[in-house]
């Protein structure tokens, strides 16, 4: 008797991280939409209503919902503020590193030999280049805020593309579609932009996804430190660090910017998960 052969059950991903969606879809929406729903401004100095703790507190104030700080200014709306710092650096960020990266990923996957040797090297001599030093050394010789964390993120960050996109492109150009439209007499620039780079999008929206969090979190460390965003323009980073000399007073100063960086890193590295798993058919069945 001839025995049937059973295929193991395909057990589908889960739907969209709609929780993650949410998060995202809230900081995007402080960005672009901040001056128009936060309830204050966000450097308005009220020295009476200083170290206000946040509403849901015995002492709080229905006004200032997470607490105001040592200057009497409204924490809510100074992390709005700071949202629109966050996502205008990773805007930048995530264009340029991944438009710079991607395309010597591309370049290197595709010739292969001298070039493919060239752009591996520079890859492994960033890597190995720490990028907290590489932002201290740019502070020294350039003026701290929004352009000089933007360089600092895009030189650390383009590896990332690169590397990921010259596997795949190595993978490509082995392809029947590769090699029938070099035979066609393509160009390689034609190959490039109607062939190779629609197949990299998914990787390089899950990277993106992925950066994003990363970003926010490296922007935040560097204002922290003093060497990113400078006042009077807000950051959660630059919260972080007014309020650490007042965390046995007043817990809401660094908690509240904390867990709008935790949440935004968390969200972002979830949203990517998912992305990564639904673009991969090998992972799709899991």
């Amino acid at each position: 008797m001839t025995e049937m052969a059973t295929e193991a059950p395909v057990v589908r991903t889960g739907g969209p991280p709609w929780l993650a969606i949410g998060v995202l879809g809230t900081v995007l929406v402080f960005a672009l939409l901040g001056p128009f729903i936060a309830p204050h401004e966000a450097d308005a100095i009220s020295l009476r209503d200083a170290m206000t703790p946040p509403v849901w507190d015995a002492e709080g104030d229905s006004r200032f919902l997470l607490g105001t700080d040592n200057l009497g200014r409204d924490i809510l709306s100074r992390i709005i503020a700071g949202a629109r710092i966050s996502v205008t650096i990773a805007a930048y960020a995530i264009v340029l590193s991944g438009g710079i990266g991607a395309a010597l990923g591309m370049i290197a996957g595709y010739f292969g030999g001298w070039a493919d040797s060239i752009i591996s090297r520079l890859i492994d001599v960033q890597m190995s280049v720490p990028s907290l030093p590489l932002a201290m050394l740019f502070a020294a010789v350039l003026p701290p805020g929004e352009g000089m964390v933007v360089l600092v993120i895009v030189l650390t960050y383009w590896t990332w593309y690169a590397r990921i996109v010259r596997g795949d492109v190595l993978s490509l150009r082995e392809r029947d579609f590769i090699a029938l439209a070099k035979v066609a007499g393509v160009s390689t620039p034609v190959i490039f932009i109607r062939h190779l780079a629609p197949n990299i999008m998914n990787t390089m929206l899950v990277l993106a996804t992925l950066q994003f969090g990363s970003v926010i979190v490296f922007e935040a460390g560097l204002s922290f430190l003093g060497l990113g965003i400078q006042p009077p323009q807000v950051s959660w980073g630059g919260m972080l660090a007014d309020g650490r000399n007042f965390i046995e007073v007043a817990w809401w100063l660094i908690t509240m910017p904390g867990i709008a960086i935790m949440a935004s890193c968390l969200a972002s590295n979830i949203l990517g998960d998912w992305l990564r798993d639904t673009f991969d058919p090998m992972r799709r069945q899991v």
